[in-house]
């Protein structure tokens, strides 16, 4: 039995048994992979998969228990390999942080700045994508931290801290009759074509809820994974524009203008961060997270108590959340460290 048969087997499951793509992500061949996945299953005397010809379909039920035990040994491999690099290489390395263009593009360049400033040596890479993306590029191992507002409180594998609460505003094209009304409604909203989140990004729930609790059906004419995607088409005069507030960002030059009042018309979303459970990061990681979200602290991260012993495991979602905008937040990252 030796690591690289284990992770043959790990990559096999988190590739829906397809052996072409486990030895693309390996760098071998799928006759290799083949071979010594039944060289371990020969040693451990138990058939781990369900084969149908060549093709492997499934984990018998030996091989559920197998390969949940082999997650956990890559896992606690990974976790001394980390241990070790603390002492021999404490401010260099590599941080994979997985997140949704929204946050890369409003919520992180404070934090990666003063990051960056605190820890020159280590490389940082952000990958970008939907909330079920970055939260499966942690589970898999692929990242070390995710970030996003949906989805990632529904995967038992992670640990979710909230980060900050804010609050989507609907905004217009300058001229716009909606800027005539003193604080306009929902209902004046939904009289015109909106442009807003796709159904997955940036609490788009919270945007459907608002407009339900009201008996509204808005007119969605056209939905956009970002902000600045939307923002574009609302300069084009196309819709009311529906993003969160941190996108709004408006200059001098801006032909769009927020309605009136129109943050209290959403409740508000929270931006949460996510950790593999189990999983031991390097120092910098958890300060990272700290410089997002100044009230988690490292302990918490990992999952310990004040005396330094294990908490059960348990997900963290808004208890306790502090009461301040994004914009707050982000100050107070930038003033961190």
């Amino acid at each position: 039995m030796n690591f690289q048969q284990l992770k043959y087997v790990r990559e096999a499951v988190r590739n829906d048994f397809n052996l072409t793509e486990v030895a693309n992500v390996l760098l071998t061949s799928q006759s290799g992979v083949s071979k010594q996945i039944k060289e371990l299953e020969a040693e451990l005397g138990v058939e781990i998969f369900v084969r149908k010809g060549k093709r492997l379909i499934g984990l018998t039920r030996a091989g559920g228990d197998v390969a949940s035990q082999i997650e956990r040994v890559l896992l606690e491999t990974d976790n001394l390999r980390r241990y070790a690099a603390q002492f021999s290489k404490q401010d260099r390395g590599r941080l994979v942080i997985a997140t949704t263009h929204n946050q890369a593009r409003y919520t992180l360049p404070a934090v990666v700045s003063k990051f960056s400033e605190r820890y020159p040596d280590v490389e940082l890479e952000l990958r970008q994508g939907t909330p079920k993306y970055v939260a499966g590029t942690v589970i898999r191992g692929v990242a070390d931290i995710a970030v996003a507002t949906e989805a990632l409180d529904e995967y038992p594998e992670l640990s979710v801290f909230p980060c900050f609460s804010w609050v989507h505003v609907a905004i217009v094209r300058t001229g716009h009759p909606l800027t005539k009304l003193a604080r306009p409604t929902l209902a004046d909203i939904a009289q015109y074509s909106v442009i807003t989140y796709n159904s997955e990004f940036s609490g788009r729930s919270k945007i459907d809820a608002a407009f339900e609790r009201e008996g509204l059906k808005p007119d969605i004419r056209l939905t956009a994974m970002d902000a600045d995607v939307i923002k574009t088409y609302v300069e084009l005069g196309l819709g009311v524009g529906i993003i969160s507030e941190m996108a709004y960002a408006p200059n001098a030059c801006s032909p769009i203008q927020k309605l009136e009042g129109s943050e209290s018309l959403f409740d508000p979303s929270v931006t949460k961060v996510a950790l593999l459970k189990g999983a031991l990061l390097r120092t910098y990681a958890y300060h990272f997270v700290e410089m997002l979200a100044p009230h988690l602290t490292e302990q918490q991260l990992k999952g310990l108590d004040r005396r330094g012993r294990p908490t059960p495991a348990r997900l963290v979602l808004a208890e306790g959340l502090p009461a301040f905008s994004a914009q707050e937040t982000l100050r107070s990252a930038a003033q961190s460290f």
